[in-house]
């Protein structure tokens, strides 16, 4: 006979005045978690006691109920409704929903059930759920409000819940992260995030941070000269789109339609640049978003005189002076910090920068025939030079001696423009895992970086600049038939077109900065220029040579000629000055080589770099990541490629060495490389994938001298 199943009785629910009611000190729960007091306070005056207490009746001696109720489980809201009482908003007498316990098993077991056995909501069903209240009318200050959150928080589960359905099946379902699900929540494009999803489920990388990126891959940032030039506002309401990602610093965001945001720039940099032509007085104007490094070859370059102070400005310079002078002797001799002190320097400083800084005054009659370009700065601010005059422009008297200026004002910067030469280079077969030669586009590319900056230190060594020059001389006097020199001593003025970024190098910008330093010194008329030379001094003088010289400087390699004499010389010339890449600044990122070479080019750069054990870590990886994480791992090494080199002499290579303690192609013994730090899909098993196609590979005596030393 089957015995019977025994009922189970629950324990009795009943209203208990609160000033019944005491805390058990079985309570397990010590530390302070979730919603504080205050709020949940509010929230039961808001909608009532949701959960009832769980409590037991206090024993006498005897084992007879006192009348009083220990709370094992619930303390927390117990103070909420304690501190409502004390605001007298909750009468001492009021009933308290509780469910009375007999005892059967032990306080601390009560309530550390009520805490383990509590299943915290799905992320999910709190995103869905504010979803629904604002669907029924609620806004998210309102919601914020009720729950007790910021409205930043609210923004950001509403926007989690705008995923695609489909990607938040497979978050219920634990297939995704949240961290993930906030990656996707970048856009409301459902297509595209599930097309993201689809390929990078097939990958090892799924971190959140290569979501983001393929999802933003087409669009553009918002701290974009050109979004900064145009501006949010303009581009929104001219009808584009702005995706933002409100769990991540995102600068602003990204716009989505970079064929509007270009539209937009250029109908704006033509309006302003033609302004800036019509109130000027210039005789053309040309505007473009970039102009390439070396787009003032063949015009001449005239400059404006600064204007004179007035009288009152000079008064109030020297008022200021005198100011800021005085402040900052007393500043230095005090012992503590001033915040007023600082910003009181800071603006007497601003203040005589602001009188400096005065506008210059071209020659009418030379703004007449000369133009202006006018581009984009960095910082998205427009960018204008102005003084050039075109070979067609110029006066067609003979007598003019300004007729014969154009040569001697080419710009010293005139060294890159951008462009296509030759056509599209070749792209290297990734297949092919043979370490193939550097793609001649590559080669001619690096040494144009190279020819840049080894003109930028010749220029700042005054005896082996004179040298030098010297030595193309004798060549070319005493051994018509001798080596070649990498100086071109006419001083023609190697444009590499083909070369982008080359006028944002270090070096490239104090090659101008230092050219235009001197074109504001010498003499506008060129007939003056030979007395103006006679009176200048030594030190100035040779810096002038040196400046002169530098700008002759080419050591590029070209496809259709590899001047291998030429080069021999320039590695001569750089380690007469003490020359290197490293040290002057150049280091190998994506863009500059890592993500123009073959995955087999990448990988020898690791391995020279940081050894096999690194190269084997990333070998895996698709190209661009591979490319992205190798510039990581060489950072810092002093690793250079071939091109970069110096060339060996006496069986020693003078190629840049290495970092201290850098390994090259070894990783046994005491040199063994330190496994590098990687994220987490770095460290997964290789397995075998397709390999994504390879890119191809203001006096003379005091400014000119220290530009010089």
């Amino acid at each position: 006979m089957a015995q019977a199943i025994q009922k189970i009785t629950l324990s009795a629910a009943r209203d208990i005045p609160f000033n019944k009611l005491v805390l058990s000190q079985q309570n397990v729960r010590k530390i302070k978690a979730g919603i504080s007091i205050e709020d949940l306070a509010e929230d039961i005056a808001h909608r009532g006691l949701l959960t009832s207490l769980n409590v037991r009746p206090e024993l006498d001696g005897d084992g007879n109920e006192t009348g009083i109720y220990r709370i094992p489980a619930g303390g927390r809201r117990y103070r909420a409704l304690e501190r409502l009482v004390a605001q007298k908003r909750l009468a001492k007498t009021a009933g308290v929903p509780c469910i009375v316990s007999k005892g059967e098993t032990l306080e601390v077991e009560d309530s550390l059930a009520e805490n383990v056995q509590r299943v915290s909501l799905h992320p999910l069903d709190q995103f869905r759920a504010f979803q629904t209240l604002r669907e029924q009318g609620l806004g998210e200050e309102e919601i914020a409000a009720r729950f007790f959150v910021s409205v930043a928080t609210v923004k950001q589960r509403l926007r989690l819940a705008s995923v695609s359905p489909r990607l938040l099946d497979l978050y219920a379902e634990d297939e995704m992260t949240l961290e993930q699900i906030m990656a996707f929540s970048i856009t409301n494009d459902h297509v595209r995030q599930e097309q993201v999803w689809d390929t990078i489920s097939r990958s090892h990388s799924r971190e959140p941070y290569y979501i983001r990126r393929l999802l933003t891959e087409t669009a553009i940032r918002a701290n974009d000269r050109r979004a900064v030039y145009v501006g949010i506002e303009a581009y929104e309401a001219a009808g584009g789109v702005t995706m933002r990602d409100l769990f991540d610093q995102d600068q602003g965001g990204w716009l989505q339609d970079p064929a509007l945001l270009e539209q937009l720039v250029v109908e704006k940099l033509k309006a302003d640049a033609e302004a800036i032509r019509v109130s000027e007085g210039w005789n053309w104007v040309e505007a473009a978003f970039d102009f390439p490094y070396g787009h003032t070859s063949g015009l001449r370059r005239f400059y404006g005189e600064q204007a004179e102070m007035t009288e009152d400005e000079v008064a109030r310079y020297d008022a200021t002076r005198a100011e800021y002078d005085k402040l900052d002797a007393e500043y230095s001799e005090a012992d503590q910090y001033s915040e007023a002190t600082e910003q009181k320097l800071e603006e007497l400083g601003s203040e005589l920068d602001r009188l400096n800084d005065r506008p210059y005054l071209f020659d009418p009659e030379e703004v007449a025939r000369g133009g202006l370009f006018v581009s984009l700065g960095v910082g998205g601010e427009l960018k204008i030079e102005r003084g050039f005059v075109r070979p067609e422009d110029e006066p067609k008297d003979e007598n003019d001696p300004s007729a014969e200026a154009g040569d001697g004002a080419d710009h010293g910067g005139d060294l890159a423009a951008t462009g296509s030469v030759g056509g599209e280079e070749a792209q290297p077969d990734d297949e092919d895992e043979t370490i193939k030669p550097l793609p001649d586009r590559l080669v001619l590319d690096l040494t144009a970086t190279r020819t840049v900056a080894l003109r930028n230190a010749l220029a700042n060594d005054l005896v082996i600049a004179f040298i030098a020059v010297l030595h193309a001389f004798v060549l070319k006097t005493f051994y018509v038939y001798g080596s070649d020199s990498c100086l071109e001593v006419t001083l023609q003025s190697a444009r590499f077109a083909q070369t982008p970024g080359l006028g944002d190098t270090v070096w490239a910008k104090e090659i101008e900065q230092r050219h235009e330093a001197w074109g504001q010194d010498l003499p506008k008329d060129p007939n003056d220029l030979w007395d103006f030379l006679i009176t200048l001094d030594v030190v100035s003088r040779q810096a002038l040579f040196a400046h002169c010289a530098s700008l002759s400087v080419n050591a590029v390699i070209e496809p259709w000629n590899k001047r291998t004499r030429a080069i021999a010389h320039a590695d001569q010339l750089a380690r007469s000055i003490g020359f290197d890449m490293v040290e002057v600044g150049w280091a190998p990122t994506v863009d500059n080589y890592l993500g123009r070479v073959t995955k087999a080019r990448i990988l020898q750069a690791v391995r020279e770099a940081k050894g096999d054990q690194a190269a084997e870590l990333i070998g895996h990886l698709k190209k661009t990541d591979m490319a992205r994480e190798a510039e990581r791992l060489i950072t810092g090494c002093g690793w250079l490629p071939e091109p970069l080199r110096m060339t060996v002499v006496d069986g020693i290579s003078e190629s840049s060495a290495l970092a201290d303690g850098a390994s090259i192609g070894s990783d046994e013994g005491e040199n063994a490389p330190e496994r590098p730090d990687l994220p987490a899909f770095l460290l997964d098993e290789p397995e075998a994938s397709s390999d994504d196609a390879g890119d191809t590979e203001s006096g003379i005596d005091g400014e000119h001298l220290a530009a010089a030393e």
